[in-house]
């Protein structure tokens, strides 16, 4: 069944084959380009190595603050037009930033294609880093601090798992780093940032959508050939975090009023085979209402609210994380238990045939409906040569999860999710105060 399933999978690939093209301007800047006339819109997208892990530890939080900072405005862009300039002319644009790089996109209406690529290169050449900006975003970044972490259930896990699993690797921080370090940083520490990182030999441009090749490249040579490639010592950590064979646990009380469990496991980086049989594990424990932590711990022993396992998509060694909200009434002992038990009966025993076969067509479906749309075939070209070295991962990819095996699972579920290999926390409601 499974040799019929991968030929299934590979010949529905090849029929939606993504053809691209791709080169590198005199100044290091990688373009990728691909046509597709099916809707008149276009995404045009740069991919900033950047993120998190490449900040001073002193100084963390500026690839995120660069995030919002870089919409600020340009010296051809006055402050807060930049939105406006693209939503006037029918476009959406945002941007995100993670432990490995920042990415920004613009989706326009097909003829606006220059548009787009007129205002990434404003954003990546003459961009405004000046104390009215600087403070505006520091006050936006307080905000979503508050929004996301203090004022938000549970908000706090993410940070406090990871200064828990990681004491030498710089992921032991997250991405919005510390408001502390963002107020001590001084004017000139962000202009260098931005000089360092915000260079064409550190940037993806991916342009996807209903364009004209030809035309598309003389715009490029236009607003990019131009801009001097960086010269100045890029950090790349090159720090191995070592193997854990301790189990960290910790309680945190909280404003909620449901107990609940957070894991954090090691698990390997994207880019190497262990990466996809970890990734189908936690699809199968917790992916849909027929996974397993959902069938078992929420419908059946009606121990939890809810339940979920997913890895993160990390350039070094990273986490997969677990967690659980417990039922009214069930304490999060019990609630780990559970969870632990479904772990358990992985690393002991193959998964079925038939899960295995469901599995395998999740995850196709999954990878045909990521890239259905212009923009997110961009950001899989640009992830996948950033990352992977290569961007035609785009139209293979899946021949890699079809090599994954049931053996395979069993495997990685003994190797990475042990006990020892793990950060647990408990989440309390905090101690309601006596009169």
């Amino acid at each position: 069944m499974s040799a019929v399933l991968f030929s299934i999978a590979i010949a529905a690939q090849a029929q939606n084959k993504i053809e691209f093209e791709q080169y590198k301007l005199k100044n290091g800047l990688n373009v990728i380009l691909h046509e597709d006339h099916s809707t008149p819109i276009v995404a045009v997208t740069v991919l900033y190595h950047v993120g998190s892990k490449n900040e001073d530890p002193n100084r963390t939080g500026f690839a995120h603050f660069f995030e919002h900072l870089l919409f600020e405005g340009s010296e051809n862009i006055k402050r807060g037009e930049y939105m406006k300039i693209v939503q006037s002319n029918g476009g959406i644009l945002n941007a995100n930033t993670s432990f490995d790089r920042t990415f920004y996109f613009e989706i326009l209406p097909s003829n606006q294609a220059e548009l787009g690529l007129w205002l990434e290169s404003e954003r990546m050449l003459h961009a405004i880093i000046d104390e009215t900006g600087v403070e505006t975003q520091r006050e936006v970044v307080k905000e979503e601090y508050r929004q996301r972490f203090d004022n938000q259930p549970y908000g706090t896990f993410l940070p406090k798992l990871c200064e828990r699993a990681f004491q030498d690797h710089p992921y032991r921080w997250i991405t919005i780093g510390s408001l502390e370090h963002l107020n001590q940083a001084k004017i000139e520490e962000f202009r260098e940032f931005y000089k360092t990182y915000y260079v064409p030999n550190n940037a993806t441009l991916s342009i996807a959508g209903d364009i004209n090749k030809p035309q598309v490249k003389k715009w490029i040579e236009k607003y990019f050939s131009d801009i001097p490639v960086g010269t100045k010592p890029m950090n790349r950590p090159t720090v191995k975090e070592p193997i854990k064979y301790k189990e960290v646990r910790d309680t945190v009380y909280d404003n909620i009023q449901l107990p609940a469990v957070m894991m954090g496991y090691h698990t390997p980086a994207q880019n190497t085979p262990d990466a996809y049989a970890v990734s189908m594990l936690a699809q199968l424990l917790s992916q849909g209402k027929s996974s397993r932590m959902q069938k078992s711990i929420v419908d059946q022993q009606q121990k939890a609210i809810f339940v979920g396992a997913f890895p993160f998509p990390t350039e070094d060694p990273g986490l997969a994380i677990m967690f659980g909200v417990t039922n009214m009434g069930v304490s999060v002992i019990d609630l780990e238990k559970s969870i632990n038990e479904e772990i358990e009966k992985v690393q002991k025993e193959l998964i079925s045939e038939e899960e295995f076969q469901k599995l395998k067509n999740q995850i196709e479906s999954e990878m045909i409906t990521g890239n259905a749309k212009v923009e997110g075939i961009a950001e899989s070209l640009a992830n996948y040569f950033v990352y992977f070295g290569d961007a035609n991962l785009v139209n293979t990819e899946i021949e890699r999860y079809m090599k994954v095996t049931r053996e395979d699972i069993k495997r990685v579920a003994n190797e990475y999710f042990r006990k020892d290999n793990r950060v647990v926390l408990h989440y309390l409601p905090k101690p309601q105060p006596t009169n």
